[in-house]
């Protein structure tokens, strides 16, 4: 049984290769089937006590198209002729959902294609399950792009599904996704080495192929949800070649504006992630990021996340799930918010612009800054303080898409 009491199948001892095939093979996959990671959403509970006040009093929730306008997102596109790619490792989603909530919205319905990624099916099953990751992804990312084709691929929630998964994802030449989200994860403590280093390269097949990969950077704060008295990232938001994403709370002037916003933390179990990693060394494009040294082991490492956007669950997103209208946030949000964003700047500049952590952070001004807040969930101030330019809560802060599109020209 794993720590949740789920039986799995896994192994012991050494795994041996021919010895014509060492350092040739860098991973053997499939042989252990325990869940390898959760999806980073949480559904607004209002009895919840750290929603009760919402500590910082917000305009209450918003549409994903509405976010577009207040974040300064391209208004003259719609990601026609764009994929965007959405790996999911559990749930579903129904078409009739599907098309409520887009006619709800005024848009057009999407074009939402399920593909099965080692058996792993689309099987819809309840609203607080993971079919309400499934339909966040869908309808936060083609709510900005609803003329790009949404492909979801199912996979089984192992390292070998996942990986899978991804891989497809990168090479489909039938669907050729310009950009990736990734909304599941899990600590990089969690994960076998062999796992860190094939998911890594995958991303950087991704990079070099112009694809873009945006991952949820994570919604425990600092401790990811490890209880040892350290700090944690949540990986694969930790590798160097993805755009990772955390979370801020955003107050807004009904729709249409950015009154305040500051770092997600409500609670202990609902903050942004964020940190230095214990694995990645920090990538020449941070380095002049005055990225903070772990608060572990006062090592360097890739910082995380690189930008950040509305996540917290009391100002969260309208999404219909299983027939159900329900309010979530989570940074499972903002990776498919930045998978949109991404997708109609493509259409817009007509081309794909593929790995784009090099120029974020050459320009940072390209975000709004923001500088209040901590994700610190660990005793004894293990964590990070938001403060002026890059920060371990909210990267650089939160994309101006016109003034990320203008860069990328």
């Amino acid at each position: 049984m794993d720590k949740n009491g789920i039986g799995f199948r896994g192994r012991k001892g050494e795994i041996n290769i021919p010895k014509e095939l060492d350092g040739i093979i860098e991973g053997v996959f499939g042989l252990d089937n325990r869940s390898v990671a959760t999806p980073k959403y949480q559904i607004l509970d209002k009895t919840h006590p750290a929603f009760e006040s919402h500590n910082l009093t917000g305009n209450g929730s918003f549409n994903p198209n509405q976010l577009a306008k207040i974040y300064n997102y391209p208004t003259d596109a719609t990601g026609k002729n764009e994929c965007i790619a959405l790996i999911e490792l559990g749930g579903g989603f129904r078409p009739n959902d599907i098309t409520s909530y887009f006619k709800g919205l005024g848009l057009k319905v999407p074009d939402v294609v399920a593909v099965s990624v080692d058996k792993g099916q689309n099987t819809p099953g309840n609203p607080n399950g993971d079919d309400g990751e499934v339909m966040l992804d869908i309808e936060v990312a083609a709510a900005l792009a609803s003329d790009a084709t949404i492909v979801v691929y199912f996979a089984k929630n192992t390292d070998k599904g996942f990986l899978d998964a991804i891989n497809k994802a990168v090479h489909d030449k039938k669907y050729n996704p310009s950009v990736i989200s990734i909304s599941w994860g899990s600590a990089e403590i969690n994960w076998t080495s062999q796992s860190l280093n094939a998911f890594d390269q995958a991303f950087q097949a991704a990079a070099t192929m112009g694809v873009t990969v945006c991952v949820a950077a994570g919604d425990t704060g600092s401790n990811d949800g490890v209880m040892d008295g350290m700090a944690h990232v949540d990986f694969p938001a930790s590798s160097p070649y993805v755009l990772s994403c955390g979370g801020t709370k955003l107050v807004a002037d009904g729709a249409s504006a950015r009154v305040d916003e500051i770092v997600w933390h409500e609670s202990n179990d609902s903050a942004t992630g964020g940190g230095i990693s214990d694995v990645f060394p920090l990538p020449v494009y941070q380095q002049t990021a005055q990225i903070p040294s772990s608060v572990n082991s006062k090592k360097s490492g890739r910082g995380v996340p690189d930008i950040a956007a509305d996540a917290d669950p009391s100002t969260g997103y309208n999404i219909l799930v299983d027939g159900q209208q329900m309010i979530i946030g989570g940074t499972s949000a903002v990776a498919p918010l930045m998978a949109g964003l991404i997708a109609i700047i493509n259409q817009k500049l007509n081309k794909k612009v593929g790995f784009i952590n090099p120029k974020l952070y050459a320009n940072p001004d390209v975000c709004f800054d923001i500088t209040k807040g901590d994700n610190i969930t660990v005793s004894g101030n293990k964590g990070y303080q938001a403060g002026v330019g890059w920060d371990a809560c909210c990267g650089y802060g939160v994309l101006n898409g016109m003034n990320l599109m203008n860069t990328l020209a």
